[in-house]
């Protein structure tokens, strides 16, 4: 991963770094840092900052083990702020919550990549009260008959059903898809890097 362009003239040679969540994009946190701080990021992929109360680098999770481990880095357009996209350990905040600006987890499209996440925890853990679980124990060709009764009942909501009914069913078909691919041992974003990829503007 290169080092980005930085103009650390601004603001006493600190840059504003803003984490998202690479999976969910939802925003974590923002902190500060310098030239030591990004150094450290790219040659160790942990999000380090430069922690202006404790005037020291700071790696996120030092204390707490919930590190952000570094996917990727941008800078903006006036080269002065920094975009880190990283795969949290766990709660990025000191409450125990996802992210700083509230306990509310990824929302909108970003919540679907939540919900890959929930599903394959759950079954890494194996618990049998857990219907994504006993689903998955059932097998490929179950889960993919699943998927095709969701398909089929949310094309005929469609045509006949209320509003909510069609929206339940579409919400049941992207749950039951996404736990066919965790069964493939695929993810939401293999899918998604498909998409992103048969819509790239063309060189």
């Amino acid at each position: 991963m290169k080092t980005p362009k930085i103009d650390w003239k601004k603001n006493a040679g600190l840059v504003p770094a803003i984490v998202q969540d690479a999976a969910t994009l939802q925003v974590l946190m923002l902190g500060y840092m310098n030239a030591a701080a990004l150094k450290q990021t790219l040659r160790t992929k942990r999000v380090t900052f430069f922690s202006r109360s404790k005037q020291r680098l700071w790696t996120k999770g030092e204390s707490s083990g919930n590190f952000l481990h570094l996917v990727g880095l941008k800078v903006d357009c006036d080269n002065d702020t920094l975009l880190v996209t990283a795969r949290p350990d766990g709660p990025t905040c000191h409450r125990g919550t996802p992210g700083c600006f509230g306990d509310q987890g990824a929302t909108g499209a970003g919540f679907l990549a939540q919900l890959d996440q929930v599903v394959a925890a759950r079954l890494k853990s194996g618990d049998k009260q857990s219907y994504t679980v006993r689903l998955a124990k059932e097998g490929v060709a179950r889960v993919a008959q699943k998927v095709g009764e969701e398909g089929v009942e949310t094309a005929l909501a469609a045509l006949s059903a209320s509003r909510k009914e069609f929206t339940g069913e579409a919400a049941d078909l992207l749950y039951h898809l996404i736990v066919l691919l965790r069964v493939k041992k695929l993810s939401l974003g293999d899918a998604i890097a498909v998409l992103e990829k048969r819509h790239a503007p063309k060189k």
